[in-house]
């Protein structure tokens, strides 16, 4: 080793500088190794903090994830609250709750179960407001199926209580529609019978009353025949044997006689035959018995009273709707008028009809 490397070989002066280098090496590495011990303190104060932060973080990401959970339970349970009970307040109550979800997806599927829920509230109050105005008017058969319609539109599980109340109350209104119906039916006929019998009972009196005036003229035709039978007769008569028409020894019979009107000529024995309009069967015998002799006198027969003057009555079937008679035909006889009114009101087309129109008809002279 060279021997002025060694410190007990130099000078004062070389001793006192390699003192003080000594001392500046001995404070340059203590300078380092206190800056180097400074700076792992700050690293670790630095990698502290990181992990404090991170920490912190976690914490916040933990309170987030567990905020996040309790608001779609929230969100879910106030959606349910709204399918059971769909009103106003529980509808807006879940859409505020939906508002806190964070999660996209999550959202996305609650608000499509918002809509879900106004959607079948209203097809629910749809079906309610079809089915009111179907039992305020049972007879309408368009409103009956516009009701069927709304209800099948129930299609939701949460509906399904109401669907089946609905139904129930339809099909409750339309048997009471159509019992009204059948009972309708049965009182028209009932009253067109009625009507009938009083028609053909009026006819029967109408015919009775020009029956008697023709049997009181005929009962007064044959009086006069009668009178004049007797002029007749009477003209024959004698007395004492002055005046004998007849043949010698026997009895004078007159030919049949057919009055006309009131006039009856009688001739010596001998009546003419006249034209009697009326055409009466009357069988008078007139006996005149004289001082020589008998004369008889047999007024004439006449046929069957035939009313051919009598006025031929015809009949109207007419069926109204609203006061309008829309339907009419006129018959010879009562029976075929009554089966063409039956016939037209008991027709598909009438039926329907009445459903909402007021339906009158009858029949009556035409």
């Amino acid at each position: 080793m060279n021997k002025n490397l060694n410190p007990l070989n130099w000078t004062k002066k070389q001793q006192i500088i390699g003192g003080a280098v000594a001392i500046v090496l001995i404070g340059g590495v203590t300078t380092g190794v206190v800056n180097h011990a400074n700076h792992q303190a700050k690293e670790r104060k630095i990698e502290a903090l990181k992990n404090k932060k991170i920490k912190l973080c976690k914490v916040r990401d933990e309170k987030a994830r567990n905020l996040e959970k309790t608001n779609e339970a929230d969100s879910k349970k106030l959606l349910d609250i709204a399918e059971k009970t769909p009103t106003d307040k529980s509808i807006k109550l879940a859409e505020d709750s939906i508002l806190k979800v964070k999660n996209a997806e999550v959202k996305k599927e609650f608000d499509n179960q918002v809509v879900g829920i106004k959607n079948r509230v209203k097809l629910e109050n749809e079906a309610k407001t079809a089915v009111s105005n179907y039992q305020k008017d049972a007879m309408n058969q368009n409103k009956y199926k516009t009701a069927q319609q709304a209800i099948s539109k129930l299609t939701s599980s949460y509906s399904k209580g109401l669907k089946d109340s609905l139904n129930e109350q339809l099909a409750t209104s339309k048997k009471q529609s159509d019992d009204a119906i059948k009972a309708q039916q049965g009182k028209s006929a009932s009253d067109s019978k009625a009507k009938t019998a009083d028609t053909n009972k009026q006819q029967s009196g109408s015919t009775e009353a020009t029956n008697g005036n023709s049997n009181n003229a005929n009962v007064a035709s044959n009086t006069q025949i009668t009178a004049n039978n007797d002029v007749a007769s009477g003209s024959n008569s004698y007395g004492g044997g002055s005046q004998n028409n007849y043949s010698p020894g026997g009895s004078n019979t007159s030919q049949n006689n057919a009055n006309s009107g009131s006039s009856n000529q009688g001739n010596s024995g001998k009546n003419n035959s006249n034209s009697n309009s009326n055409s009466n069967t009357n069988t008078n015998t007139n006996t005149n018995t004289g001082g020589n002799g008998s004369n008889t006198n047999n007024n004439g027969s006449n046929g069957g009273n035939n009313n051919n003057n009598q006025p031929q009555i015809r009949y109207v079937g007419w069926v109204s709707v609203d006061g309008v008679r829309r339907y009419s035909q006129t018959f010879n006889a009562l029976g075929e008028a009554q089966s063409y009114v039956d016939a037209t009101v008991n027709s598909a087309e009438v039926i329907n009809l009445g459903f909402e129109h007021s339906i009158r008809y009858g029949v009556e002279p035409a």
